[in-house]
């Protein structure tokens, strides 16, 4: 059953209004950040930026999402257990800003908030069984229900907070997977998820003009790990409840590309005996700056990856999982293909870019040995007839 017009007009409402707090607040909260010394220095080779720059600014899209939300959605358990648990990771994410936390008390709190959420009603209660040859169509999970929630609610949490590697990488794929959801929710009018879910798309849509290369403020944990967060918790509420398959595919992909970057990562690390939480310049955007892409062209290939995932996951609930597949296929193929041919343009420039320079550079040379044998720009040569130029 698809949504009424009030409903939309509703949903367009809250998305509305969380985008102009949220830019209206983004300088207000660049200023905090700068008095209380919330500033990202790039002291190594993982950081994109050559300046530092102040962080913080996920506090906007936290402000823009919260009043949006408690202006237009119910209140109910789940939801206030959800206001709860992102209270709490926004504080932690404004405190890591500030002072740097390590890495175990951080992942400590945020399995608190997890807990938060979990414990008011956001659970993963049954599972679909991905084997369908099964009799059984679902899992319920029962006493494994609550850890396992919380470990989904951390994992995306920090999911999201490792592709934040380059400007407007991270809240622009968290845009696309509230979109999303947003379109999922509608098509099977789950109103409040929707509603949730535009409020956070409208408070990452008004701080995106200022986090995009180059940025002028950066999200910082407070803004990656809030948004993690609610797209976890709100995906127990509106995508794992239903006894299909969707329940199992429809997360996993909407949230592929930050999913499959941390397991990606913590494989990697792994595998050459080091702590699943060392940092390191391996992730998907450092690998595609590594093959000559620069800022704006790499988030935009992550951009389109994330927009194949989404659509496919749109597609998996609307029309089935083979309509789904066949399009992610096609997709992927295609964006393979145009991927090649971008690189391959791309080093092409580079070539022909570092042959200009090497050519101009002789050039020079060249100017500079001539002019020195003639003893001046005038041409005369003997003493007093001019020095030669220097550099």
């Amino acid at each position: 059953m698809r949504m009424e017009l009030t409903a939309i007009g509703w949903i367009a409402a809250a998305l509305v209004v969380a985008l102009l707090i949220s830019f209206i607040a983004t300088p207000v909260v660049k200023s905090i950040a700068q008095m209380v010394g919330a500033i990202d220095v790039p002291k190594d080779n993982r950081r994109m930026h050559s300046h530092p720059i102040p962080r913080m600014g996920g506090l906007a899209i936290f402000l823009g999402f919260l009043l949006s939300t408690l202006i237009f959605v119910p209140m109910s358990p789940p939801f206030r257990g959800m206001l709860l648990g992102g209270v709490i990771i926004v504080i932690l994410g404004i405190f890591d800003d500030i002072y740097a936390l390590p890495a175990l008390p951080k992942l400590l709190v945020q399995i608190v908030a997890a807990l938060v959420a979990v414990l008011h009603g956001n659970v993963i209660q049954v599972l679909s069984n991905p084997n369908l040859l099964s009799e059984d169509p679902y899992w319920t999970l029962g006493a494994l229900s609550i850890p396992l929630s919380v470990i989904w609610i951390v994992a995306i949490t920090n999911a999201v907070n490792l592709i934040d590697g380059l400007d407007g990488l991270a809240v622009g794929v968290a845009t696309i997977s509230s979109l999303t959801m947003l379109v999922i929710a509608m098509l099977v009018s789950e109103s409040v998820v929707a509603l949730m879910m535009a409020a956070l798309a409208g408070g990452c849509i008004g701080f995106m003009p200022y986090n995009m290369n180059p940025a002028k403020i950066f999200m910082g944990d407070t803004g990656s790990t809030f948004l993690g967060f609610v797209l976890a918790t709100v995906s127990i509420q509106g995508l794992f409840k239903f006894y299909t398959i969707i329940s199992f595919a429809v997360p996993f992909l909407m949230l592929g590309l930050p999913l499959f970057d941390t397991c990606f990562a913590i494989l990697r690390r792994l595998s050459k005996g080091q702590s699943p939480m060392a940092p390191d310049r391996s992730h998907v955007h450092h690998r595609l700056i590594d093959m000559g892409f620069n800022q704006k062209q790499a988030v935009a290939i992550l951009y389109v990856i994330s927009a194949i995932l989404g659509l496919s996951a749109v597609v998996l609930t609307t029309s089935g999982a083979l309509k789904a597949m066949v399009l992610l296929c096609a997709l992927g193929f295609a964006g393979l293909i145009a991927g090649k041919l971008f690189l391959v343009h791309n080093e092409t420039q580079s070539e022909t870019w570092n042959k200009r320079k090497e050519e101009e550079h002789g050039a020079e040379s060249h100017d500079d040995l001539r002019d020195s044998s003639r003893g001046g720009e005038n041409g005369t040569s003997g003493e007093g007839a001019g020095e030669p130029r220097g550099d």
